[in-house]
């Protein structure tokens, strides 16, 4: 076991209120378990869903909240009964910190599903302190949310794998869309639907990007390896489409109708939801059964998943297209991300910023 002379104090960036703005943060750490790991955090991505959560979007946010569910590390210390680690390791740690164990969703080592789940930030732990995520120098997590990154794979590259990466990888492994030769559809071409691209491409599947506008027309066919690009407005091309899809990949996080989409799928195709949305959506039901085609949703995926998608990515040589800052352009890169002005995700360089200015 790695000893290390406990300092439980550590600093993040933390939202106060719905404002949503991020500023240093000082809080306990909780003292390493037997079977937690500590982790000293390198880089950590920045996902829609922490503008969500430090805004108050849903509703259910509390605060002082340090988000970030894309966290890279270095193991420092291990818990006496932890065997899957040690110091020095380099480690990610993504949305979920805590399951009950004992619901069928965990004993199918399904714990994304799990009904007492515990987010990595703005959730309680089993100690009854509240979690804080990956924009702070360190954190301590159960072994059972960590997972190894790769030999050779770059810490920020690695980082947006934890939630966009496994939250493309998990449903095309979960509704047997792995095999080669299908045609798919991605719809939002932002963190994750980027990642859909270059897995769905990776699996060996013709790809069409669906977008709102031209604005990504050559990244996505050039850099990202789109076989096609449609723009969903565009109801001459999006008729030449209807019947063909497998599946669309809904990645919006924004109210939207579905009808356009549901008109691309063919005989049993599946429209899989993915995007935050707190209003309700809405569809012809007729457009389902005539083609017997289904609406469905996924959540991230399983640690076992997560494990999975890293070996693809490293197999096949995946990365993501990320914008490196420091955490004091956090709050511009909010902004950002808000307006959809980033190529495809930030990722911020928490080992190299002064988290106490």
């Amino acid at each position: 076991m790695g000893i290390m002379e406990a300092e439980r104090k550590t600093t993040g960036w933390a939202a106060r209120d719905p404002s949503g703005i991020l500023s240093p943060y000082t809080y306990t750490l909780r003292e390493t378990g037997p079977e937690d790991v500590n982790i000293r955090i390198i880089c950590c991505g920045i996902c829609h869903t922490d503008l969500h959560q430090t805004k108050n979007d849903l509703g259910m946010s509390n605060y002082p909240m340090v988000p970030g569910h894309e966290v890279v590390g270095e193991v420092v210390e291990v818990g006496s009964d932890v065997s899957k680690f040690t110091v020095g390791d380099i480690v990610g740690v993504g949305c979920l910190v805590g399951c009950c164990g004992g619901c069928s969703p965990c004993e199918r080592d399904l714990e994304q599903y799990c009904p007492k789940k515990i987010w990595s930030y703005n959730d309680v732990y089993i100690d009854g302190q509240p979690t804080q995520g990956g924009f702070a120098k360190a954190t301590v997590v159960h072994q059972k949310f960590v997972v190894k990154i790769p030999e050779g794979m770059a810490v920020e590259q690695a980082a947006p794998l934890l939630c966009a990466g496994v939250t493309v990888y998990s449903p095309l492994s979960h509704f047997g869309l792995k095999r080669p030769g299908l045609r798919g559809g991605i719809l939002g071409l932002g963190g994750v639907g980027h990642m859909g691209v270059k897995i769905a491409k990776a699996m060996g599947h013709h790809v069409t990007v669906i977008s709102s506008s031209n604005k990504k027309r050559e990244e996505a066919l050039q850099d990202l390896g789109a076989d096609d690009y449609v723009i969903g407005s565009d109801q001459a091309k999006m008729s030449e489409l209807a019947d063909s899809l497998d599946y669309v990949i809904d990645t919006v996080p924004v109210h939207h109708a579905l009808e356009p989409y549901l008109s691309l799928l063919k005989l049993d195709g599946k429209l899989i939801l993915m995007g935050v949305i707190n209003n309700p959506l809405q569809f012809l039901t007729p457009l389902l059964m005539l083609g017997r085609k289904v609406i469905t949703g996924s959540f991230i995926g399983s640690m076992k998943e997560t494990e999975e998608m890293l070996e693809f990515c490293k197999e096949k040589g995946l990365s993501s297209i990320i914008e490196v800052v420091k955490m004091d352009y956090v709050n511009t890169a909010f902004e950002r991300l808000e307006k959809n002005d980033v190529r495809y995700r930030f990722v911020v360089d928490v080992e190299g910023s002064n988290l106490d200015a």
